[in-house]
């Protein structure tokens, strides 16, 4: 069984930072690439950014690029997301995901198969 374990959530103000973690257990987190999705309420889970196993290749999405940063750490089994200059529009809850393929990176969020219980992120104007 994969567990996906997100920290690093809280309230933050308008222009401030956060770092995201998620910790995989076992050996199902090399080889596979990583993503995160969030989802603020009264809307559909959108797609944030997503990392190859490796850690050689990133996207993002348009709304967070330039301003978040998703890196990884292998000995560690985790995945970070760096937010910066936050934004009101950037409060929801973040989840990490494994994607099913190592190198491709996907957006949709039918393209991973393990999620975790997701962090909430508020950011205050």
């Amino acid at each position: 069984q994969v567990q996906l374990v997100e920290s690093g959530g809280g309230l933050v103000q308008a222009g401030g930072s956060l770092r995201l973690s998620c910790t995989a257990s076992g050996r199902t987190f090399i080889g596979y690439a990583m993503g995160w999705f969030r989802q603020a309420p009264g809307k559909e889970r959108e797609f944030v950014a997503a990392i190859t196993w490796n850690g050689g290749g990133t996207i993002y999405a348009d709304s967070v690029k330039g301003r978040f940063t998703i890196s990884r750490d292998n000995s560690e089994n985790t995945v970070y997301l760096q937010m910066n200059s936050l934004k009101p529009e950037d409060t929801a809850v973040y989840y990490c995901a494994r994607d099913r393929t190592p190198t491709i990176l996907h957006k949709t969020a039918g393209d991973y198969d393990y999620w975790g219980q997701g962090t909430q992120v508020t950011v205050s104007s």
